[in-house]
């Protein structure tokens, strides 16, 4: 059993994008929603997001409920587009190199997310990561997306809820471990951040660069290659 445990968040961390934000413009882009409507509601999202005022509940009844309208089979073949034209091109060497890092230690290795299950859970197999805690959309038992939410968001405090859960089915918790590690770039990510003993602060935005410095945690700046 290791003693460490590394979890990342994904966007603006390990992607050099906001993979929700993308998937939407994506959706703009072939077609597939109104764009006026569209692009206006993902944008006001997006800035509500980089302005920390983000209701993640009220994001993801959009995003959630967006997805619902069409078949799985459908939604399959534009998210292998989307990974394809998107994602695929914007997955870097040093991302890569720093998830590597942690998996050739044979650590646990998670991807924590506040972006939902479908549009992370290729992105988490192209980093080659098992464990993915994401927000869950729900399924009926044929596997179509209902445009609900199952259970509460995977962000802010959520995260740690999520991820005290993860642990609990594999009967661990963050005691369990010598090293924890979780990366993020942003301030929303404090209180796992600050749950965990080696924070590090990845790309941050200026109210996590901010906080970090006062308390001492790396930064690291992963795109600069």
């Amino acid at each position: 059993m290791t003693d460490t445990l590394a979890l990342f968040d994904l966007d603006n961390t390990l992607l050099p994008i906001d993979s929700d934000y993308e998937w939407g413009q994506f959706l703009v882009r072939i077609g597939a929603v109104d764009k006026e409507f569209y692009e206006r509601r993902n944008a006001e999202f997006f800035i509500q997001y980089q302005a920390g005022t983000l209701d993640p509940a009220e994001f993801l009844a959009f995003v959630l409920g967006t997805l619902s309208r069409f078949p799985r089979s459908q939604l399959n073949r534009w998210r292998q587009q989307y990974m394809d034209e998107v994602i695929y091109p914007a997955i870097t060497p040093s991302a890569r190199r720093l998830v590597e890092k942690h998996q050739k230690n044979h650590d646990l290795v998670a991807i924590v997310t506040a972006t939902n299950r479908f549009i992370t859970e290729p992105i988490a197999k192209a980093f080659g990561v098992d464990h993915l805690i994401a927000a869950l959309p729900e399924e009926t038992p044929e596997g179509e997306l209902t445009g609900k939410l199952v259970g509460i968001p995977t962000s802010g405090a959520g995260k740690i809820i999520h991820t005290e859960n993860w642990l609990k089915q594999m009967n661990l918790s963050f005691d369990s471990f010598r090293h924890v590690y979780f990366y993020s770039d942003s301030d929303r990510d404090i209180p796992l951040l600050s749950q965990v003993n080696h924070p590090v602060a990845v790309n941050p935005n200026s109210r996590l660069k901010a906080y970090a410095e006062m308390k001492g945690w790396p930064l690291l700046q992963l795109f600069d290659d």
